[in-house]
């Protein structure tokens, strides 16, 4: 299961962390879909109805001229969370009577749904710093926040850029490696709808879940089916080469996740801050211990120095057929992604586990 993420990174970030290679081996960066970056805000707490950013294959977007455009041409764009089928009658999108923000792996064949976009290749990958999970035990509910590792040593991603006279601005920076934080990457389907009146098509997705990692199964029994590389995420959104049960072979439970227990702030979606991600002492006992990927994480904390950050833009969720645009609280942040991790203003130290 996945029902909430946070992806903090401005539009322009997250184009430079999604760099991929194609074919020739050549670096490339991908761009947004025209008028995208406008539509995703940076957030700490997003919930299914907000506007995420994905990769996915150009060539979706190149139907007059579908057979010129490289398959392996990733591009950015911004899609609602939770799928609308292509065939749904209603004029609301918001009418849909079940939930589609996430699908399960063993049952893509099986829901018109979901079956539709995979079998059209219509498969993306989120992109998120990591996603909120919650742990059941008697009446009490930890949440906690999973990522990936990071081993990098480097700069930390800021938001909307920085003013600081040692960072480089964007353009100058944009073709240097990316050292910032290693984003997470899901498998999901998307697809388009239109409104049988007429209007503005709107781009939808959904998560595609595996059951969860034996390092994971102590919190949930679902997790997002996780692509752990540069590898898979191209074998993934090469829909030319890659058919589509060749694909779902993908799709596979990985123990390539850590985390930390968060606060219960999270809980409620209209909580928007670095306090969702802050780390805290877990209210349900029996936690597990730190891994040594962990301590790596740990460690490469330590050595990475702040860069100042802007304010982060409200989060959105869609209204009506045309995905009218509604913001969500806005709060004022408190530093970069390690400031949170570190622990900032507290005298403890956070600590991750596997």
């Amino acid at each position: 299961m996945c029902g909430r993420t946070a992806c903090t990174l401005a539009a322009e970030e997250l184009s430079r962390a999604s760099r991929y290679r194609d074919r020739r081996g050549q670096q490339r960066q991908p761009r947004w879909k025209d008028g995208d970056s406008d539509k995703y805000r940076p957030s700490y707490n997003k919930s299914p109805q907000s506007f995420s950013p994905v990769l996915l294959s150009n060539r979706h977007f190149n139907k007059a001229r579908t057979w010129d455009a490289p398959v392996d041409e990733c591009v950015l764009a911004a899609m609602r969370w939770g799928l609308v089928p292509a065939w749904f009658k209603e004029n609301d999108p918001n009418k849909m009577q079940y939930s589609t923000s996430n699908c399960r792996s063993e049952s893509l064949l099986e829901k018109k749904s979901y079956k539709d976009p995979l079998l059209k290749g219509q498969r993306c990958v989120i992109l998120a710093d990591g996603f909120y999970e919650w742990r059941r035990q008697e009446k009490e509910k930890q949440p906690f926040f999973m990522y990936f590792p990071q081993s990098q040593v480097g700069k930390m991603p800021s938001q909307h850029g920085t003013t600081d006279k040692n960072s480089q601005s964007l353009e100058s920076d944009q073709d240097s490696e990316w050292t910032g934080w290693r984003l997470l990457t899901i498998a999901g389907l998307f697809d388009c709808w239109t409104p049988p009146g007429g209007g503005e098509a709107l781009y939808t997705y959904t998560v595609i879940t595996v059951d969860a990692a034996p390092n994971i199964q102590s919190i949930h029994d679902r997790m997002p089916a996780v692509l752990d590389g540069e590898e898979e995420v191209k074998r993934w959104l090469d829909f030319g080469e890659v058919k589509s049960l060749e694909a779902m072979k993908l799709l596979q439970s990985k123990s390539c996740l850590t985390f930390h227990p968060v606060s219960s702030l999270v809980n409620n979606s209209r909580n928007n801050s670095p306090e969702c991600l802050q780390p805290v002492e877990p209210t349900i006992k029996k936690t597990p211990q730190p891994s040594a990927s962990s301590k790596m994480m740990m460690s490469w904390l330590k050595t990475a120095s702040p860069t100042k950050r802007k304010d982060p833009d409200v989060d959105t969720t869609a209204k009506g057929p045309e995905g009218k645009l509604e913001s969500e609280k806005q709060t004022k942040p408190s530093g970069p992604l390690q400031q949170w991790l570190l622990g900032a203003g507290s005298s403890k130290k956070p600590r991750t586990y596997l």
